[in-house]
């Protein structure tokens, strides 16, 4: 059977794939499903840098303001729906361009990675949670860190529901999600995919970083987390979690002054760009793109990105 075409577009934070993105769907007659875990919320345009309608240039744009803040989005349910959009951009003969930073997800859909939710166990689950009220996140990140270094290492502490997942995993099968996340990693690709990760230098990189943070203040993002508190969105929910609202709400709260809270937004943002660079670099068949390299040239990064989609077949003028 022939492998269908299928592009990925991803970088760590900030470095610039909205544009380049556009362009790209723009050159090749391709839709755009966004692997990010935080532009798939509606109410959450600053905070997620989310694209806006009158920047998509007429390109359709997929999972982005799909669910509201209190609805769960995880992997397994991103694997889903965008399986839903990839039919639907086949069979308007179009080419899906997948883009935003969440590698987990861009993974679990290239490779159509297995999530079973066999492996669950409620009262485990309750009493990690329990823990987690009681303790904070860094104690059970603790405790993964101790049966699944490696898991540890990839999740970060304030991503409570993923620790969760991968203790429970650990505690009803005796096995790393780590290795069970690796062995569904050694599949092959039912597509024909084109895998760019797109990155800079990181004083470059961080300087955008700062820039960006201090532009989502100006254009209003105590006022878009206060509008969300308004609405009876909490700090429990998956979303409210999202780097940038959590630590607004903490500023909401009386827990620490504004500038307190857009320092920890910009050093956690800059541990987030650190993480995913680390992430792509265990990931297998990705062609990098370095925009220092290119000296910025976007049109000479767009010419060899087209140019090595046409040899690998995904793309012919």
């Amino acid at each position: 059977m022939e492998r269908k075409p299928f592009v990925v577009l991803t970088g760590p934070t900030a470095v610039g794939k909205t544009a380049l993105s556009i362009e790209l769907a723009k050159a090749i007659g391709g839709a755009i499903i966004s692997a990010d875990s935080m532009q798939v919320y509606k109410h959450m345009d600053i905070g997620s840098a989310k694209i806006m309608p009158e920047e998509m240039e007429g390109i359709r744009h997929y999972l982005v303001d799909e669910f509201e803040p209190d609805e769960e989005f995880h992997v397994a349910r991103f694997v889903e729906r965008a399986k839903e959009c990839l039919n639907e951009i086949y069979r308007e003969g179009k080419i899906p361009v997948i883009v935003g930073g969440t590698g987990f997800y861009i993974q679990a859909l290239l490779y159509d990675v297995n999530f079973s939710e066999q492996n669950t166990n409620t009262e485990y689950r309750k009493e990690l949670e329990y823990l987690a009220e009681e303790k904070g996140a860094e104690y059970l990140h603790k405790m993964l860190k101790e049966v699944d270094a490696a898991s540890a290492e990839a999740i970060h502490a304030n991503n409570r529901k993923r620790v969760i997942r991968a203790l429970e995993f650990y505690h009803l099968t005796g096995t790393k999600i780590s290795e069970h996340n690796e062995t569904e990693k050694q599949k092959t690709s039912p597509y024909n995919f084109a895998y760019f990760v797109l990155t800079d230098n990181r004083k470059h990189l961080y300087e955008r970083i700062e820039k960006r943070v201090d532009m989502m203040i100006k254009n209003g993002l105590v006022e878009e987390v206060q509008k969300l508190k308004d609405m009876g969105y909490h700090r429990e929910m998956v979303s409210m979690q999202g780097l940038g609202y959590k630590e607004i709400l903490d500023y909401l709260d009386g827990k620490m002054t504004l500038e307190e809270a857009v320092s920890l937004i910009k050093k956690e943002t800059r541990h987030f760009a650190k993480r995913q660079l680390t992430w792509f670099r265990r990931e297998r068949d990705v062609i990098w793109f370095d925009k220092e390299k290119y000296e910025y040239n976007e049109e000479h990064i767009l010419r060899d990105m087209i140019k090595i989609l046409e040899e690998k077949g995904i793309y012919n003028e």
